[in-house]
C-alpha cells in the first residue's frame, strides 16, 4: 500500500478509530462491474477493529465483493468550506481492507445487533423482531482493515496545537 504523501498531516490509529467509532456512514468502494468502479453510501458499525455492514442478498454491492474482497471505506468526519481561505477544512478516514461475508449464524447475528443498536439504540424486542423477520433477505459483511488512514486539512492541526 502506498504511504500518505501529506504524511504530517496523518491522524494517529486512535484519531482513525474515534472517527470510525462517531460516523454515521461511509462510502465503499469496490471493482464493479467491467473494472468500473463502484462506490456506494452506507450505514455501518465499527467494532472490534472491524467494520461491518449489511446488504442484500443480491446486488451491485455484494456482486462486487464476491469477485473480489478487496475494497476501501471512507468516512468524512468534517468538511467546513472556508471560502475567504479558498480551501475546506476537512477531517476523513480511509479503511483498505477485504470484505467477508458472515455465514456463521452467530457472526452475523452478532453484527447486525451491533448495527441495529447504532442506529435505533433502546428497542431490543423490536430489534429482534425485525431481524428474525427479515434473516434469510440480507446478508453481514465484516471488513477486516489492512491499512487505515486518516487525514486533516493543515488548519486543523494548527488550531489542534494551539490547544
Amino acid at each position: 500500500m502506498r504511504e500518505m504523501r501529506r504524511f504530517k498531516q496523518a491522524l494517529t490509529q486512535e484519531q482513525c478509530g474515534e472517527i470510525l467509532e462517531r460516523g454515521t456512514f461511509g462510502v465503499l468502494a469496490a471493482a464493479g462491474d467491467g473494472g468500473w468502479p463502484y462506490a456506494v453510501p452506507l450505514s455501518y458499525v465499527w467494532r472490534d477493529g472491524r467494520v461491518y455492514f449489511h446488504c442484500a442478498v443480491t446486488g451491485h454491492k455484494i456482486d462486487a465483493i464476491r469477485a473480489d474482497s478487496r475494497v476501501s471505506f471512507c468516512v468524512v468526519d468534517q468538511d467546513q468550506i472556508v471560502p475567504e481561505e479558498y480551501t475546506t477544512y476537512y477531517r476523513s478516514v480511509i479503511v483498505f481492507g477485504r470484505a467477508r461475508i458472515l455465514d456463521d449464524p452467530a457472526e452475523k447475528r452478532r453484527a447486525i445487533e451491533a448495527l441495529s443498536q447504532k442506529y435505533r439504540p433502546g428497542f431490543p424486542k423490536a430489534m429482534a423482531a425485525e431481524i428474525d423477520g427479515s434473516w434469510e433477505r440480507f446478508l453481514m459483511v465484516e471488513l477486516a482493515p489492512e491499512q487505515i488512514t486518516g487525514k486533516q486539512a493543515r488548519e486543523l492541526m494548527e488550531q489542534e496545537q494551539r490547544a
